[in-house]
């Protein structure tokens, strides 16, 4: 049998199919080819169209069938990950009513942040777990204070994953995980957040039926299937937003262990058994795709904007696009670490919730014209980075996630052995590194959703471990002297 999994990011959508006793995926593809794109109206806004989503899943699920000619009657089951935080809004005939907002949209902040006050600072962390912020809830309060006619005509609200999973299903339902993602779960009470919904003056029948995360929630209608080339019945059994996913995919689901993106933005999800929170709000706490009201799985979630995109800065600005990436990490591992006093600051893509949603900007500390070179520049960055990670980290530790284990997918900034083993370094984590991504862990979850599995250890049987990176201790006190200096220059800029 085989299984199906869907990844809607914001750039493109990505498909795969794997083979589900294997484990083995057969086929992979992205569309579109050119990132796809998001509509700026004013200064923070970001905003795309849900019907684009879908175009593009066709184009994506069509190349992996050509590429694969399996009969079709043996998927048994499709899971869904998607971009976490967006709002898409549909009337009673289950059509799109505007584009939908989406993660890197910032217009509802103050929005969310005097909802935090009004409410009380101390009963939404209590219950929420985190501030209303700049998250799908704050961003249906600012349609409903803008566009008013339009909130009129609302049936249901959903999230990027809860929609395709409409259109492949007919169906409108979320998840509580989903809804957490939103700040629309009470975790206190194991319900949807009511005291979020009357503050705003929401109506709850715009709250979908909720089913388990893991759970037949629907079937492939006609319809979607005359559209995607697919046979009708094929279970819809998971769906997940990407960073919970990203967990699910690398087999993060216990209290203690930890995933890790590094793209061009970062990330750190731990898992926690305790209903905990930081009382800054600098890190986030969503239910992750096991938690029950009976087994606490909580994802404590570090973000850090200015990840990849620093590189990526780097590599254009001071390669001059001349060097790959492999050629800067060649450059960098000439350069000690700490890089001669070098310290970067990667701050430069927005506010940083870990900085309590402080934009501060990207810096160079103790850059020397005598001493420094771009080489240095290379590693100092990538050190800054993991840095950056690391002052997350220590937060995440606070409310009971501690780093032992840290396994990532063998990508992006991960190809760096620099970045590896500085991670490793300052963290005193094992790194484990895999090769599997997004849209094999949905196919996974779809599997352990329809009952294809027994069990998730079942299903990550076959899952393959790449490399494994332990800390050297003997450069432990080089790599600590390299993070105070960074952060005594984090301490001045704050």
């Amino acid at each position: 049998m085989y299984l199906l999994g869907f990844d809607i990011g914001s750039s493109s959508i990505k498909a795969s199919l794997i083979n589900g006793e294997t484990g083995e995926c057969l086929s992979s593809a992205f569309y579109p080819k050119q990132e796809m794109k998001i509509t700026a109206v004013k200064p923070g806004w970001a905003e795309q169209e849900p019907e684009l989503w879908w175009e593009n899943l066709k184009l994506a699920l069509n190349e992996v069938l050509h590429a694969t000619h399996i009969e079709k009657e043996k998927i048994e089951a499709i899971g869904i990950s998607y971009q976490m935080h967006g709002l898409v809004l549909v009337d009673r005939n289950q059509q799109v009513l505007r584009p939908s907002i989406i993660w890197c949209d910032s217009r509802a902040a103050e929005i969310g942040q005097k909802a935090f006050q009004e409410i009380g600072e101390e009963k939404c962390l209590s219950a929420l777990l985190n501030s209303p912020g700049n998250f799908t809830a704050s961003k249906l309060k600012w349609v409903k204070d803008n566009e008013p006619s339009l909130y009129e005509r609302i049936d249901k609200i959903m999230l990027p994953g809860d929609y395709i999973a409409m259109k492949l299903s007919g169906e409108v339902k979320t998840t509580a995980s989903g809804l957490s993602e939103g700040i629309l779960w009470n975790f206190r009470e194991n319900k949807v957040a009511d005291l979020l919904l009357d503050y705003y003056g929401f109506e709850k029948s715009f709250i979908p039926e909720i089913a388990p995360t893991f759970s037949v929630q629907g079937e492939l209608s006609h319809q979607a299937a005359d559209e995607l080339g697919l046979v009708p019945g094929i279970k819809i059994s998971y769906r997940a937003g990407d960073q919970p996913n990203n967990a699910l995919s690398l087999n993060v689901l216990n209290p203690g262990e930890i995933a890790t993106t590094a793209g061009t933005s970062g990330v750190v999800y731990g898992v926690s058994g305790e209903v905990k929170y930081d009382p800054y709000s600098r890190v986030n706490t969503f239910a992750h795709v096991n938690h029950t009201a009976e087994a606490n799985r909580l994802g404590v979630l570090l973000c850090i904007n200015g990840t990849g995109i620093l590189n990526s800065w780097l590599n254009k600005n001071v390669g001059s696009g001349a060097l790959s990436y492999q050629q800067m990490n060649e450059k960098a591992s000439e350069v000690a670490i700490g890089s001669d006093g070098l310290s970067i600051l990667p701050f430069g893509n927005g506010a940083e919730r870990v900085l309590q949603n402080k934009n501060i900007g990207a810096h160079f500390s103790g850059l020397s014209f005598n001493t420094h070179s771009a080489a240095h520049l290379f590693r100092a960055a990538q050190e800054g980075i993991v840095f950056s990670f690391q002052y997350g980290m220590e937060i995440m530790e606070q409310i009971g996630i501690q780093a032992k284990v840290i396994r990532a997918g063998k990508a992006n900034m991960f190809l760096s052995p620099i970045f590896r083993e500085t991670l490793a370094g300052i963290s005193g984590a094992t790194i484990e590194l895999y090769n599997t991504d997004g849209s094999i862990g949905a196919a996974r979850g779809a599997g352990i959703g329809s009952g294809y599995y027994a069990s998730a250890k079942e299903a990550f049987a076959n899952l393959k471990k790449l490399e494994t990176v332990e800390p050297d201790l003997n450069k432990k006190a080089q790599y600590e002297e390299a993070y105070l200096v960074w952060k005594s220059a984090l301490k001045k800029v704050l």
